[in-house]
């Protein structure tokens, strides 16, 4: 209960280099305990096998967190052909295998333009979509398989990076995708377009959203910034909040307006913004929260910030 009271204000966007074998939730509760934070949130989990970025939000960030779980991500991921398993990468059990000497470039290339652009997808049973309540990969885990829906999701950009041929042939992809496309189920869709069948071998997130791998930092490091108290460099590793809406139009306001907006109520705007949301600042550039422009030219409060000092 002490350690809960003790716990610090900490505000911003931690950008963690995920390592492998680890949970997205014990990421988070690690990196929260060495900030000793009071409040902390992931933006979307990776799963234990996958590597990269994982975007934590500190505090009032926390507030932003759904406009990066819709943000688009970016792969790179090892697929090995003839080999199928039961969750689709090399966590799972081996279902099924075959020779997959035969495949050739060409027809890696060729499969791989199938899969560009809007595609439907299968959500895969070992994932956290729920049923009636419960996790899908819960009922995986009893032996359960459910019917799923197929959801529409994008595949942007989709690269041969490496091919290399043989009966357990590897193929090392670039991936740019829109929200909830589950590059597990891309592998094993691409292996049945082939004629093999395939899985993740290796998944390494690249970018989430405006955050890109250059800009995370490992769990060793803060632990060692932590260890030898290091706190003002613990703290430069957190990033400005406003990064994960610096894609929404800025609406500046005084004080009064943001205190009014804090309330609940909808304020005028002089500017003429476009219509939808927007990122509103307060007079001296500071993030206040997330807006959306009405007709008659107010911004109405959608996610406001409490901000240190402001009124």
């Amino acid at each position: 209960m002490s350690r809960k009271r003790d716990a610090r204000r900490v505000d911003g966007i931690l950008v963690v280099d995920k390592p492998a074998g680890m949970s997205s939730n014990a990421v988070l509760q690690r990196a929260k305990g060495i900030f000793f934070a009071r409040k902390a949130g992931h933006t979307g989990s990776l799963d234990p096998l996958a590597t990269g970025v994982l975007p934590l939000c500190f505090g009032e960030a926390t507030k932003l967190s759904q406009y990066l779980l819709g943000a688009d991500k970016e792969y790179e991921t090892t697929l090995v052909l003839g080999q199928r398993t039961d969750t689709a990468d090399a966590d799972g059990q081996l279902i099924a295998e075959c020779d997959a000497g035969f495949v050739a470039e060409a027809a890696v290339e060729a499969a791989l333009a199938r899969f560009r652009g809007p595609i439907l997808q299968v959500p895969p049973m070992y994932s956290a979509l729920k049923r009636d309540g419960v996790p899908l990969y819960k009922l995986a885990r009893r032996g359960e398989e459910v019917e799923r829906e197929p959801r529409e999701v994008e595949v942007h950009e989709l690269e041969l990076l490496d091919f290399r041929p043989g009966a357990r042939a590897e193929l090392r992809l670039r991936a740019k995708v829109s929200k909830g496309t589950y590059v597990r189920t891309l592998a094993e869709d691409i292996g049945e377009a082939l004629g093999c069948g395939a899985h993740v071998a290796r998944l390494r997130r690249t970018a989430a959203g405006p955050f890109r791998v250059v800009e995370a930092v490992t769990l060793e490091e803060l632990e060692r910034l932590r260890g030898e108290r290091e706190f003002a460099a613990l703290d430069a590793r957190l990033l400005p909040s406003t990064r994960a809406v610096a894609h929404l139009p800025e609406v500046r306001l005084g004080e009064s307006a943001c205190f009014y907006l804090t309330q609940g109520q909808a304020v005028m705007v002089a500017e003429h913004p476009p219509r939808g949301l927007v990122r509103i600042a307060g007079a001296d550039g500071e993030l206040r929260g997330i807006g959306e422009i009405t007709d008659d030219r107010r911004v109405a409060p959608r996610r406001m910030m409490t901000v240190q000092g402001a009124r």
